[in-house]
């Protein structure tokens, strides 16, 4: 997802350069429209000039037919989204003149093919917020904006675009099941119902379409459905008729507050591989990039588990045009690591169309948090959001490297950072390079951070 909230997409190309003509002039007829909502289901509207109505006056319309009370009209945004391309809307933007300009953005942030491009259409999508703090959405009260975010989470955690460990996964199916069919179902209705369900509408697709692999292999898919079966009826037993309609909307919401990366805007790209075997061979791998309120998030797209997570106290960032035919657009994340005992300073490098939307909404998000630490409400809410954070990823008051910020840890979990796995340029303190070359820049990447005052910028020296 493309968050685009963060200050307006950048400068439009000319039209010398456009793969589309300009916008057609304003249709003043009503006309129908069709807003989606995550899932299946969609509001209808008809919508006079649609061709110059404003997703802020879009915005009124849908609240009313969705009766979403004013107190909980920022918990939600308007998107355009397809295959290939998820973008937030600001306000201000229009709608219809944005999907007239579809194919020039596909073309800017996105690798797919002109074939590819030329069938992609957008829909129009009303869904989360990526700027709204999950502290206000513990506040929501109104049982259907909760449903609305209900729907959104469990998209997500079907899809696999929340990794989560099995013991998460199979405590959220289980409560979906329990919304669905209710609780007190004896086994034999309870498993009657599942299985004509099937899984894959509870568990992670990943999990319950049988892809295949060793543990299929070792067990067979027979046995392994029956194991995920036995697991999420297990679960349901232990689910009790709620005092409130909305305890087990609220009880799957805050269980998916604990992942770090709930409420990111979700971005395309690559990293590199390490080299493997004799002869060295490397190459890229696909990465899902999560950006939120709160941090960055690295997530491996095949195995479904986090490559790197950083908080944006722990990190400095910037990213790089293409300088030449070939290059790539990149994002470059640095942050603190170790070689052989030595304090250093790693750079992780992805490559991506989406790059400049990336550093864009970093600095956003980055903004909104300084502006939010002023106040003491917000500090509290702040200390909320740390305490749901899994181990390694929360704030660390063993500060490392002159007690500027926490060190990344391995751990076993899915939700936490893979740091050993990546393929990084390293530097020592004092700018010393001790791995690899060091990138083509004029000036430090490390100027772009959170809390200047007391990180020590590292200076690439040229030459």
């Amino acid at each position: 997802m493309e968050g685009d909230e963060c200050g307006g997409f950048p400068p439009e190309p000319s039209e010398g350069n456009s793969q589309r003509g300009s916008v057609a002039s304003s249709v003043t007829r009503a006309q129908d429209v069709l807003v989606y909502l995550v899932g299946d289901s969609a509001v209808h509207l008809c919508v006079e000039g649609v061709a110059c109505v404003s997703v802020q006056e879009l915005g009124r319309s849908v609240r009313e037919a969705l009766h979403i009370p004013d107190s909980a009209m920022d918990a939600f945004a308007f998107w355009l989204c397809s295959p290939l391309l998820e973008l937030q809307l600001k306000p201000k933007h229009q709608p219809y003149k944005l999907c007239r300009q579809w194919q020039d953005l596909l073309y800017r942030f996105t690798e797919a093919s002109k074939e590819d491009i030329s069938q992609d259409e957008p829909c129009l999508q009303y869904r989360r917020n990526v700027f709204h703090p999950k502290s206000k959405e513990l506040q929501i009260e109104d049982e259907g904006v909760l449903r609305l975010l209900y729907d959104e989470a469990r998209v997500n955690i079907l899809a696999g675009r929340f990794p989560c460990d099995p013991e998460t996964w199979t405590g959220l199916g289980a409560l979906s099941f329990a919304m669905e069919l209710g609780v007190g179902l004896d086994d034999q209705k309870a498993t009657a119902a599942l299985r004509e369900k099937k899984l894959i509408s509870f568990l992670p697709t990943h999990v319950s379409g049988g892809g295949g692999g060793l543990f299929s292999t070792l067990r067979g898919k027979g046995g392994r459905q029956a194991g995920l079966e036995h697991n999420l009826l297990e679960e349901y037993r232990k689910i009790s008729t709620p005092p409130e309609p909305t305890q087990h909307l609220r009880q799957y919401l805050s269980t998916c507050h604990s992942l770090p990366y709930y409420g990111c805007a979700f971005f395309s790209g690559e990293i590199d591989k390490p080299a493997q075997g004799i002869l060295h061979r490397a190459g890229r791998k696909a990465v899902n990039v999560g950006i939120s309120l709160e941090g960055v998030y690295v997530m491996d797209i095949k195995e479904k588990h986090v490559l790197l997570g950083l908080r944006f106290s722990e990190l400095s960032w910037d990213h790089s045009y293409p300088e030449g035919e070939g290059d790539s657009h990149i994002l470059w994340l640095e942050f603190d690591g170790e070689e052989a005992g030595t304090p250093v300073n790693k750079l992780l490098k992805i490559y991506s169309k989406q790059a400049e939307l990336m550093s864009g909404l970093i600095e956003f998000c980055v903004e909104l948090q300084s502006v939010a630490e002023g106040g003491a409400a917000t500090e509290r809410d702040i200390d909320v959001s740390l305490s749901h954070q899994p181990a390694g990823q929360a704030g660390n008051s063993d500060r490392g490297r002159g007690g500027r910020r926490g060190k990344l840890r391995r751990q076993s979990s899915v939700v936490c950072s893979r740091v050993h796995t990546l393929n990084t340029i390293s530097y020592v303190d004092n700018g010393k390079e001790i791995k690899r070359l060091k990138p083509k820049r004029a000036a430090s990447f490390f100027t772009r951070q959170a809390q200047p005052t007391t990180y020590s910028s590292v200076q690439v020296e040229q030459g």
